[in-house]
């Protein structure tokens, strides 16, 4: 009996040992071989302004703060400032929907007080031999913004949205990135 409670405490510890925390970032799943990514300009299938930028930008600082890839990015003439071809890795973007609803009403006036963005997103990040590494088809973020009565001072915040969203999406994308690749 003494011998059973031993291996099942050994169990125990053995099983244990291998659920320790580590800091976000800190391990990768990538492959050993990956130390550059590409990064192109999002696609985008909707036809509001520049949220593929605004989410390519975030997602290129987040890579460039939290990990040691090289990045490589779009410049404006659609070449890269390095070789795209020399990338170990692609991560490619498309925004699918992006869409503005209304979310809460003035009681007062009726006007709509705040509006809900909502935008799908497919990104994948494919090798150098076209191995798909990490594909996630359904990143979905929402952002919320208030909307202003005063049509005088309007400044439409829309966009300021879509960067707050653009930025939260980049952060928990890399996360998803450093710690589910294949």
């Amino acid at each position: 009996m003494a011998k059973f409670a031993s291996c099942i405490a050994l169990a125990m510890a053995v099983m244990l040992s291998g659920c320790g925390y580590h800091q976000l970032g800190t391990t990768t799943h990538l492959p050993a071989n990956v130390h550059s990514l590409a990064v192109p300009i999002f696609q985008s299938r909707v036809q509001a302004y520049h949220t593929e930028t605004a989410f390519t930008a975030a997602v290129v600082r987040e890579l460039n703060e939290r990990t040691k890839y090289r990045v490589l990015t779009a410049s404006g003439d659609g070449t890269f400032n390095g070789s795209m071809g020399s990338a170990d890795a692609v991560l490619k973007g498309t925004i699918l929907t992006e869409t503005i609803a209304p979310l809460t009403f003035d009681p007062t006036s009726g006007q709509t007080a705040s509006y809900l963005v909502t935008v799908h997103a497919v990104v994948e990040v494919i090798a150098h031999d076209g191995t798909v590494l990490y594909r996630n088809p359904g990143f979905e973020w929402r952002e919320q913004y208030q909307s202003t009565q005063d049509l005088s001072g309007f400044v439409q915040e829309d966009s300021a949205a879509v960067r707050r969203m653009a930025r939260d999406f980049a952060q928990n994308l890399v996360s998803d990135m450093l710690e589910n690749f294949q």
